[in-house]
């Protein structure tokens, strides 16, 4: 079931639905304004538009890459379980 949770992103009170923990909500929270930070404090920029584009395109990028190396991990973990068989028939 979602419950409502408040969460503070840029100074900025927002209330989010999640059927997650509280300890998880804190923990995407704590993770989206460390990335926000470590975006802003490089730019000398501070328009928060800016800032949440670009820690929006880093996050997708490390996503994809995630993903992209669990899908080489499945295709390894096949081979490897595979191999195993071949071997156990030997």
């Amino acid at each position: 079931m979602k419950k409502s949770h408040a969460v503070i992103v840029l100074g900025r009170e927002l209330s989010v639905r999640s059927s997650a923990p509280e300890s998880k909500v804190r923990a995407v929270e704590t993770f989206v304004n460390s990335k926000l930070q470590e975006i802003g404090s490089a730019l000398k920029s501070g328009d928060a538009q800016l800032v949440l584009s670009l820690a929006l395109l880093n996050t997708v990028e490390e996503l994809l890459e995630l993903r992209s190396q669990r899908e080489m991990d499945a295709v390894v973990d096949s081979r490897i379980d595979s191999l195993i068989a071949t071997l156990d028939t030997v």
